[in-house]
């Protein structure tokens, strides 16, 4: 996680350990990976732990490599957001910001 901050991350972390859909709506938003992430959650808590802590693994790995200068290109297996595929950075058109 170099180049990102280590207290939203520890926040994010701290939050998904007690309710893991709040942390994937933190990094995610409003969307599939957060109804995934619910159903998870109501079918065994263990479930929606791991699916959120993979979305957040993604999400400051992107971000990470974003910042290094190494966008990636492939999306993620199993994450639907592009707030995550893409580590947070948007893009308007073929340039990223």
């Amino acid at each position: 996680m170099a180049g990102t901050n280590p207290i939203s991350a520890v926040l994010i972390i701290v939050i998904t350990i007690f309710l893991p859909p709040v942390g994937v709506w933190m990094i995610a938003g409003c969307g599939a990976d957060l109804f995934v992430n619910i159903c998870l959650t109501i079918l065994g808590y263990f479930p929606g732990h791991i699916h959120a802590f993979y979305l957040e693994y993604v999400y400051f790995e992107r971000r990470s490599q974003g910042q290094m200068g190494n966008l990636a290109v492939k999306r993620a297996p199993g994450v639907y957001s592009d707030n995550v595929n893409s580590g947070g950075r948007t893009t308007y058109g073929t340039m990223p910001t």
